[in-house]
């Protein structure tokens, strides 16, 4: 079954109940992304199949509270549903997990009663987030029009794009300092995405650019403001390291997909060598070829752990998050660091080396072997791993946690 072809009934099966329930759905998912993702990948289309199978499935709801139809589940089972789903598609891994990202804005951001609000709806219409936030950019300029906010600017990067409910848009407010968040409808006049996105690897990301012109939003739903003043905590800093870490496994679930595709190829079509003087029957027996399995395995196990360590602190946080302090914040963003500059090398290196015990005949286009390698280099170049390789390095020494900003 292929993802378009996808005829799975999931309102008739039971509702997942717990956390390995979740996964396992995720982990359904997958496969049916799988089974097709080489073809999907050279085709390049806008992915509205595979975001109508993540709202069938329930996916997209897994934040959402029970009470309104949601999954009630925690970040912890978050990010292991986004490794699942990146095992099968790493461009629908990020979209899942940058969707998780601003599903959660509100909560980091946003008032009691905006929060409220803001779940019940996006749960109970299964709403499908993007978000146009790139610092890198110059902020969307917003001018105060008495009971509403006017949003103008250009992004260069909108993930979610036209496949997405709502976007959340972030900008400053003319004449100040002020940094506002606010959810927008993602169909209406004033976005327009722009279909530039072609790049090397998470082709499916509908990660262009997006023009905003004239985007009206009420005062009363600029997240975290009450009568035009914004209220701030440490928790509202929690964002870079969430999606920070969201990167994290969607690398390692892509990583896990490339041993997945390769264990299967050398098993059923690799050959051993016949020129060693030590000759094998099977690729199987081949100690290289035993060697790099191996250690490839390994590595990714051991940047899972850390990963699920980190997820950890984040929980830790969570569970009082009008309390956090900046300590145990930059603890939390540490490990997020750590967890990253692994996912990254140990993605690459299992990226490149699924080759060498594969062999020759795997580099074929058909195989799709390329992709991972593909995904987890484009991605990872959104910021540059050596300063999340200095933010352990300064905890490590000195004993110094990272001051948040837009990328620590």
């Amino acid at each position: 079954m292929t993802t378009t072809e996808n005829t799975t009934d999931w309102a008739g099966k039971p509702a997942p109940a717990n956390s390995a329930d979740w996964v396992a759905r995720a982990a359904e998912v997958a496969a049916i992304l799988a089974s097709d993702a080489v073809e999907r990948d050279r085709a390049g289309k806008t992915p509205h199949a595979e975001v109508r199978l993540l709202k069938d499935s329930g996916l997209v709801t897994l934040l959402g509270p029970a009470e309104h139809g949601g999954g009630g589940q925690n970040w912890t089972t978050a990010y292991r549903v986004i490794r699942e789903i990146a095992s099968g598609d790493g461009s629908i891994g990020q979209l899942i997990g940058y969707h998780y990202l601003w599903a959660w804005a509100a909560r980091l951001v946003g008032t009691p009663e905006q929060i409220a609000a803001v779940e019940e709806q996006a749960t109970r219409e299964r709403w499908f987030y993007g978000g146009a936030v790139n610092p890198r950019d110059d902020d969307l300029v917003i001018t105060d029009d008495g009971d509403e906010l006017v949003f103008n600017g250009r992004k260069s990067f909108s993930t979610g794009g036209k496949v997405s409910d709502v976007t959340v848009l972030e900008g400053v407010l003319a004449g100040t300092d002020k940094h506002i968040f606010a959810i927008v409808p993602s169909a209406q006049e004033g976005i327009a995405f722009n279909d530039d996105w072609d790049n090397l690897g998470q082709r499916l990301t509908e990660s262009g650019s997006v023009e905003i012109r004239d985007v009206r939003v009420p005062w009363a739903q600029a997240a975290g403001y009450v009568d035009k003043e914004f209220r701030p905590r440490t928790y509202n800093t929690l964002n870079v390291p969430l999606i920070q870490l969201v990167f994290t496994n969607f690398y390692l679930g892509i990583a896990r997909g490339a041993l997945h595709t390769a264990t299967a190829y050398t098993r059923d079509r690799t050959r051993p060598w016949p020129y060693g003087g030590d000759n094998k029957e099977s690729a199987t027996e081949e100690f290289y070829i035993l060697d790099t399995y191996g250690d490839l395995h390994a590595k990714l196990w051991a940047a899972e752990a850390l990963a699920e360590r980190a997820a950890e602190a984040i929980e830790r946080i969570n569970a009082h998050a009008d309390a956090v302090t900046p300590e145990e914040r930059g603890h939390a963003a540490v490990l997020v660091a750590a967890a990253k500059q692994r996912a990254v090398d140990t993605g690459l290196e299992i990226g490149t080396k699924v080759f060498e015990v594969t062999g020759a005949r795997a580099s074929a286009n058909s195989v799709g072997l390329d992709i991972f390698w593909r995904n987890i280099r484009t991605h990872s170049l959104h910021d540059p791993v050596a300063y999340k390789r200095v933010e352990v390095g300064r905890y490590a020494l000195l004993g110094e946690v990272p001051e948040p900003s837009w990328y620590t």
